[in-house]
């Protein structure tokens, strides 16, 4: 396989300075790089913008613009809030509490835990009104190849009759 991991994964936020206070503040990513520019270095274009970097314990990093000259940015409207969001992983259940507590004494509303069967997560909104998840792996890796084994005929399930299968690993706990 050719791709290595994720380099970063890009939103836009409405203040810069906003947006690095809450991941440090709350999230404990580093700040690392601000590259500002007037004009957009693969097109040409004029938008002035600065393009914020942390990077997170994997060497990976997560991204915003922001881009004061634009219209005003507008999450996508037919799309479920729950839908779009940014999961990023934790080590265990007591970084997974100890970050929701952080956050809920900050006023940040905090959905969670949830359990998934393949992880627990919380849920919270930054300052932009992104969604994002925290989450630790609690799969087994007995479930992990359960899920391999049925991903391509759970996909064509889903493909005929867009419907979740009768019988799944996730839906049987005693299988899991």
């Amino acid at each position: 396989m050719s791709v290595q991991g994720l380099h970063h994964v890009a939103y836009r936020c409405h203040d810069a300075k906003e947006t690095t206070d809450f991941y440090t503040k709350y999230l404990d990513l580093d700040f690392n790089m601000a590259l500002a520019e007037n004009y957009v270095p693969s097109t040409g274009e004029w938008s002035p913008h600065i393009h914020i970097f942390f990077q997170m314990g994997d060497g990976s990093y997560v991204a915003f613009f922001e881009l004061p000259e634009s219209d005003a940015m507008t999450l996508d409207q037919n799309t479920p809030e729950w839908v779009q969001h940014l999961a990023l992983k934790v080590d265990d259940m007591e970084i997974l509490e100890r970050y929701k507590q952080r956050l809920v004494d900050g006023g940040v509303d905090v959905v969670g835990p949830t359990d998934h069967t393949i992880c627990q997560s919380i849920y919270f909104f930054d300052p932009n009104g992104h969604r994002v998840e925290l989450a630790v792996d609690t799969a087994t890796p007995d479930l992990i190849k359960t899920l391999e084994g049925v991903a391509t005929s759970t996909l064509d399930e889903w493909s005929k009759t867009k419907r979740a299968p009768d019988v799944h690993p996730l839906h049987d706990k005693a299988g899991a």
